[in-house]
C-alpha cells in the first residue's frame, strides 16, 4: 500500500495541475473571443471599405476615359499639324532651291545634290498628290534645270581634266614589260582622286535619279579622244626625235625632268638597218667584192624612215593594249556594269581603227613593193606580224564582251600581213630564179652580183622571224608545195597554228629552194662573160659568198635540216669553179711544158727549125703571161683566204714549170738576143701572179 503521506502529496500534485490546465484553458477561450471580436471588426472594416472604393471607381473612370480622349485629339492634331507643315514645306521646295541650282554644281557638289534630292521629293509629292498642281511645273522644270547642269558638269570635269598620257610615260609603261628586274609598277592616272569621285557620284546619280545615259556618250568620246591622241602622240615622238641614225628618243636619255619616270632603252626589233648592218660586216671581212655593198646601202635614208615607221607602229600596238587596259579600269568606276563593255567598244573604236588601217596601209605598200620587186619594204612587215601575234592574247583579253567585229579586227590584219608576207617570200623566190638582168648590171671583175647578196641578206632576215615566216608559209598550204607531209600532232585546233618543228621545216625548205633558184640563176648569168676562166671566177666568188654568210649565220643550221650535204655540195661547187679558173693558164703553161718542147742532142748546134720552135715557147709564153696578168688583174676574189690560196696554187703550177723549162733552155744558144725571149726569172713570174685580182696594184 502507498503510504498515505505519498498520497496525500501525490493529490495535491494532481490537484495543482489541474488548476493550472483549467486557467490556461480559460485564457485559451478569452483569446477566442477577442479574436472572433477581432475579425468581426475587420470585416466591417473591409466591407465599409469596398464600399467606399465602388464609390470612388464609379466617379473616377468616367473622368478617365474623357481624359484618354482628350489626349488621342491632342495627338491627332499635331500629326495633321505635322503633315501640313510637310506639305506646306513642298509648296516652298522651287524657292529655297532655285538659287542653288541656277548656280549649278560647280566647288559644292554635295550641297547640290542634297538641293537635288529635295527637288525630287516634290516632283515626287505632287505627281502623287496632286498632279494638276501648277507648283508641279515648277518643281519639275527645276529638275530638269539641275539634271541639265550635272550632265555640263560632268561634260566640263572630264573635258578639263582628261589630258593626253606623254609619250614618255607610255614608253615607260610599255618598256617594263620586258625588265628583268622588279621595277616600281608604272600608273596612269587619267583624273585627279577629288575629281574622279565628282565623277562617280554624278554619274551614279544621273543612272539613278536622272534615268539618263547621255553622259555614257559624252564619256567615250571624250576618253576615245584621248586615247587617240595619246596614241597618235607616241607616233609622232618616234618621227620628230628620231636621229639619222634610226635611233628613237628614248627616256633613259639623261635628260631627265623630276617628274618623268625612266626606264632602261625601248628596245627595237631589228629590221633593215640589221640587213645593213650585216652587209657592211661583210663587205670589212672581204666576202663582198664591191667596193660599195648591195644595192641596200644607198637606200640607207629610206631604210631608216622604214624602221622609225615599223618601230612606231609596234610600240603604238603595245601602248594601245596598256591604254585602253588602263581606260577599263576607269571605265569600271564610272560607267554602270551592264553598260561597260558597249561603252568601252565605242570608246576604244578610232584608235583601233586607226591601228588596223595603218596596218593594212603597212600591207599595201609591201604589196605595191613586191610588184616592183623590192623586198626591202617587206622586211617591215616580219616584226610587225611576230609582235601582232605575240600581243594577240593580251588583245583578247583586253577585248572581251566586245562587238565580234571589233574581236576580228587585229585576226583580220593577221591575216592580211600573213598572205602578203607568203606572197613576198614567194615573190622573192620565183624573182631570184626568173631575175633576167644578165647583160647590164654583171660585175666586170667577177665579183658577187648583188642578187645574191640581197638573197643572202633578205634570208638572213628570216633568222630573227622564223615562226613568223613558216606560219606564212604553211597560211598558204605550201606544205603540198614542198612534198612535206603534214603529221596532225603538228598542228593545233587552229588551221593556222603549226609547231615549231614543222615551221622550221618548211622555212629550211623554202631557203634551200632560194638558193637552188639563186644558184640556177647564177649559171646562167656566168654565160654572160665570154672568158670562161672569168665565169668561173664569177661563180666561185658567189658560191664563197654564199657558203661564209651560211657559216657566219644559223642559216647553214636551217638549211642543214632538209638538206644535210649543203655545205659539202657548195664546198664541191667552189673547188670545181677553181678547177675550171686554172684551165685558162693551160694555154700560157703549154707553150713549155715539156711534151710540147723540141728534142735536141746535148752539144749538137741547133737547127734553124729548133730554134724557131724555142724562141715560139717563149714568146708564146711571155704574150700569154702577160695578157693574162693583164687581164686577171682587174678581176676581183675578195675573200682574202680564197684569193691567197688560188695564187699560191696557181703560182706553184707556172713556177715549176716556167723554173724547169728556163733551167732547160736558158743556156741554150737558141738566140742571139737572149734578153729579147728570157724576159722573166722564176721569182718575177711569181711576183706577177701574186698581184692577181688585186685592182689597186
Amino acid at each position: 500500500m502507498i503510504p498515505p503521506q505519498e498520497a496525500s502529496a501525490r493529490r495535491r500534485e494532481i490537484e495543482d495541475k489541474l488548476k493550472q490546465e483549467e486557467e490556461t484553458l480559460s485564457f485559451i477561450k478569452d483569446s477566442l473571443d477577442k479574436s472572433d471580436q477581432l475579425t468581426k471588426n475587420m470585416v466591417s472594416i473591409l466591407s465599409s471599405f469596398e464600399s467606399r472604393l465602388m464609390k470612388l471607381e464609379n466617379s473616377i473612370i468616367p473622368v478617365h476615359k474623357q481624359t484618354e480622349n482628350l489626349q488621342r485629339l491632342q495627338e491627332n492634331v499635331e500629326k495633321t499639324l505635322s503633315c501640313l507643315d510637310h506639305v506646306i514645306s513642298y509648296y516652298h521646295v522651287a524657292s529655297d532651291t532655285k538659287k542653288i541650282i541656277r548656280e549649278g554644281p560647280t566647288g559644292r557638289l554635295e550641297e547640290y545634290l542634297g538641293s537635288m534630292a529635295k527637288v525630287q521629293k516634290a516632283v515626287e509629292y505632287f505627281q502623287d498628290n496632286s498632279p494638276d498642281s501648277p507648283e508641279l511645273n515648277k518643281v519639275k522644270l527645276l529638275f530638269e534645270r539641275g539634271k541639265e547642269s550635272l550632265e555640263s558638269e560632268f561634260r566640263s570635269l572630264m573635258t578639263r581634266h582628261s589630258k593626253v598620257v606623254s609619250p614618255v610615260l607610255i614608253l615607260d609603261l610599255i618598256s617594263g614589260e620586258d625588265e628583268l628586274e622588279v621595277q616600281e609598277e608604272v600608273s596612269l592616272e587619267h583624273l585627279p582622286e577629288g575629281v574622279l569621285q565628282d565623277v562617280i557620284r554624278i554619274s551614279r546619280w544621273l543612272v539613278e535619279y536622272g534615268h539618263n545615259q547621255d553622259f555614257m556618250n559624252v564619256y567615250y568620246r571624250i576618253r576615245s579622244s584621248m586615247l587617240d591622241r595619246s596614241i597618235k602622240g607616241l607616233k609622232e615622238h618616234f618621227r620628230k626625235n628620231s636621229s639619222s641614225s634610226g635611233v628613237p628618243y628614248s627616256p633613259a636619255i639623261p635628260n631627265k625632268r623630276k617628274d618623268t619616270p625612266t626606264k632602261k632603252p625601248v628596245k627595237r626589233p631589228g629590221t633593215i638597218r640589221k640587213a645593213q648592218n650585216l652587209l657592211k660586216q661583210y663587205s670589212q671581212h672581204g666576202l663582198d667584192g664591191k667596193k660599195g655593198g648591195s644595192n641596200l646601202i644607198p637606200l640607207e635614208g629610206r631604210d631608216d624612215m622604214l624602221d622609225v615607221e615599223t618601230d612606231a607602229y609596234i610600240h603604238c600596238i603595245s601602248a594601245f593594249v596598256r591604254l585602253a587596259q588602263s581606260e577599263y579600269q576607269l571605265l569600271t568606276d564610272i560607267i554602270p556594269e551592264h553598260h561597260q563593255k558597249k561603252t568601252f567598244n565605242s570608246l576604244i573604236q578610232d584608235a583601233l581603227e586607226g591601228l588596223m588601217l595603218e596596218g593594212e596601209n603597212i600591207g599595201a605598200a609591201a604589196r605595191k613593193a613586191i610588184g616592183r620587186h623590192d623586198y626591202s619594204a617587206v622586211l617591215t612587215v616580219f616584226p610587225i606580224l611576230r609582235h601582232l601575234k605575240q600581243t594577240k592574247p593580251e588583245f583578247d583579253q583586253v577585248l572581251q564582251g566586245t562587238a565580234v567585229s571589233t574581236k576580228n579586227k587585229l585576226p583580220s590584219l593577221i591575216i592580211t600581213l600573213e598572205n602578203t608576207g607568203a606572197k613576198a617570200l614567194e615573190d622573192f623566190a620565183d624573182n631570184i630564179k626568173n631575175d633576167p638582168d644578165k647583160e647590164y648590171n654583171m660585175p666586170k671583175d667577177g665579183t658577187v652580183h648583188e642578187l645574191t647578196s640581197n638573197a643572202i641578206l633578205f634570208l638572213q632576215q628570216l633568222l630573227d622571224f622564223q615562226e613568223t615566216a613558216g606560219a606564212m608559209l604553211a597560211s598558204q598550204v605550201l606544205g603540198d608545195t614542198y612534198n612535206i607531209p603534214l603529221d596532225p600532232r603538228e598542228t593545233s585546233s587552229s588551221a593556222t597554228s603549226y609547231s615549231s618543228e614543222f615551221s622550221k621545216r618548211l622555212l629550211s625548205t623554202y631557203i634551200c629552194k632560194v638558193l637552188g633558184n639563186l644558184q640556177l640563176n647564177l649559171l646562167s648569168k656566168s654565160k654572160v662573160y665570154e672568158d670562161p676562166a672569168l665565169s668561173a671566177i664569177f661563180l666561185h666568188n658567189n658560191y664563197n659568198y654564199i657558203l661564209k654568210s651560211l657559216e657566219k649565220s644559223e642559216l647553214i643550221q636551217l638549211v642543214a635540216v632538209t638538206q644535210k650535204t649543203a655545205e659539202r655540195s657548195y664546198r664541191e661547187h667552189i673547188e670545181q669553179q677553181i678547177q675550171t679558173y686554172q684551165r685558162s693558164w693551160l694555154k700560157v703553161t703549154d707553150y713549155i711544158a715539156e711534151k710540147n718542147l723540141p728534142v735536141f742532142q746535148p752539144g749538137v748546134k741547133l737547127r734553124d727549125k729548133e730554134r724557131q720552135v724555142i724562141k715560139e715557147r717563149f714568146k708564146g709564153f711571155n704574150d700569154g703571161l702577160e695578157e693574162l696578168c693583164k687581164i686577171q688583174k682587174a678581176w676581183a676574189i675578195p675573200d682574202t683566204e680564197q684569193r691567197d690560196k688560188i695564187r699560191q696554187a696557181q703560182k706553184h703550177i707556172v713556177k715549176e714549170t716556167y723554173g724547169a723549162f728556163l733551167h732547160r733552155y736558158s743556156s741554150v744558144p737558141f738566140t742571139k738576143n737572149p734578153e729579147k725571149y728570157i724576159k722573166y726569172r722564176v721569182d718575177q713570174v711569181g711576183d706577177m701572179i701574186d698581184r692577181l685580182f688585186d685592182t689597186s696594184a
